[in-house]
Formats: C-alpha cells, structure tokens, sequence
C-alpha cells in the first residue's frame, strides 16, 4: 500500500501536534510537515515523528499570509513530491466585546482562521489534481462556534461559519476530483487555547454544565477523528461536520432557558420561584 504524505498547520502544540503524532502512530505515512510560525517549535514536534520512523520536516509560516501559504505548499512538493492530506489546523481567538474591536483584530482573526485555510487548500488542490493517483484529502479544523453563537469572538465565531460553507462548497466541486473536503469540530479541549477552562474554576464549571458528557476532552479525542477522516475507511464520507464535543451542540446556545433552569433545580432537589409559580397555575386549574 502506497503511504501518504500529509501537512498539518499549526502543528507546534494542542490539537495540530496531537493529530500529527497520531498520523505517524498509524503507519499509514510516509511524511509529514509540521507547521508553526516559530520554526523551532515545529521542529521539536517533527523530531517526535522521526522517533516513530517517519520522515518529517517543519516549515516555519503565518498561515495568515499568501506568500507563507504558497511556500508552504512548494516545499512540501519539492521535499516529497506529493501531498495526500491536508489539515487546515492552525487558529486564534480573543475575548473581545463587538465595540472594543478595531479593524487588524479582525483581520488578523479571520487572517488565521479563514484566509489561511482557503489559500492553502487553494494550492494544495493545484497538485492534488495532477499527481498520480489524483486525489487527496482536506480536513479543517473548525469549532462548535460554526454552529453555537459565542459573544465577544465575533470575528472567531464569523470565521468558523465560514470554514463550514467553505468545507461544503470544496466538497461539491472536487468531488469529481477524488478529493474530499470534510469538518472536525471540537468543543471543549484541554489546550493551552482554552486555559481558562484549567484556570478559572468558575468557568470551567459552567462550560461543564452545557457539556452531557460532564468533562473536557484531550488533544488525542479530536485527532483520532481526524485520522479516521484521512484514512481509506473513511473513502465515502464528504463534505461532513464531525462534532467532537461531548454532545455540547445539542444545545441551541451558551445561554438556558428558565424550563432548562428550573427543571436542573428539580432534579437537585430545589425549585425555582417559576417552577413554584407554575406548580401553583397547574393546581387552580384543576
């Protein structure tokens, strides 16, 4: 079986470094480039690799710019001849209030999380389509923001909704291609993007109670999707959203309602002046 050669962006740390290791787990491999805009990061994660008898190089680039993305590309070409899979990984976000944002928060935003993943699968696509076998493979790496509304990260937000029209739309012109072009989404996971979640209790807790599993996921929950979405097994699938998040989407928002509130006080054991209220209304009825 001929092995594949893959690119991971923003693969110094968290979700990227755990799917790059776990792509050199699977034996399916031939290479794979690591990628940071610190180029001594990276490198420390293609070192792993190697460990696990994989080629790897890494390439330092700002996603955020078309000259990086572009090369990018190039020197993985050059290095390997080939690439099989792409993952569009590397993101940001701030906490930042909708009138207390200027115009180079939101470029640099949408930059990293929309821009960059576009340009690159731009040109990852110009080889895809003429190496030998013709095909290959896009994964971005989005949030259950494309989905669920998160005031004060607007421009983050507006960017994982973007990823997911965009993922939909790659899916329906290269299918004809053999390339397929899929989401993964992750909810909470224990990174160094959500450090909150390991240093405000208070949060924690609260982002907790909107989770059913009742826990925060690691690096390696989201990164075995990602690797099952790469591989042969997952040949058929397209243009899909993988929610990787403890069932937190099944929830329409990050606010809940006075039912959802006064039902959980039920179940705990108090009751809410409304559910009073309307124990009260049912009885009269009667």
């Amino acid at each position: 079986m001929r092995k594949k050669v893959a690119i991971v962006t923003g693969s110094s740390k968290g979700i990227g470094k755990a799917i790059a290791i776990a792509f050199a787990k699977s034996n399916e491999y031939s290479a794979i480039v690591t990628n940071s805009r610190k180029v001594e990061e990276a490198q420390q994660v293609c070192d792993e690799i190697k460990k696990l008898h994989c080629k790897s190089i890494a390439i330092e680039a700002d996603v955020s710019k078309e000259s990086d993305c572009i090369r990018l590309i190039e020197e993985t070409i050059k290095r390997f001849g080939r690439i099989d899979v792409l993952v569009n990984n590397a993101g940001i976000q701030q906490d930042l209030p909708l009138t207390e944002i200027n115009l180079e928060e939101w470029y640099k935003i949408i930059g990293v999380d929309l821009t960059g993943p576009f340009i690159c699968t731009r040109e990852a696509v110009k080889h895809m389509k003429n190496q030998k076998p013709k095909g290959g493979c896009i994964i971005n790496i989005s949030s259950v923001h494309q989905a669920i509304p998160k005031p004060h990260y607007v421009p983050y937000a507006t960017s994982k909704a973007g990823i997911e029209m965009m993922t939909k739309t790659l899916a329906l012109e290269l299918a004809k291609d053999n390339i397929r072009a899929n989401i993964v989404a992750p909810g909470a996971i224990d990174t160094e993007m959500n450090v909150e979640l390991r240093e405000n209790k208070p949060e924690l807790e609260s982002v907790l109670k909107r989770i059913p599993l009742g826990r925060v996921a690691n690096a390696d929950e989201v990164a075995n999707v990602v690797e099952f979405l790469a591989s042969d097994k997952a040949s058929y699938v397209t243009g899909a959203s993988y929610f990787v998040d403890g069932g937190m989407t099944l929830y329409p928002s990050f606010g809940t309602t006075a039912e959802h509130d006064a039902k959980e006080q039920q179940h705990s054991g108090t009751t809410s002046p409304i559910s009073a209220k309307s124990k009260i209304q049912r009885k009269s009825k009667k």
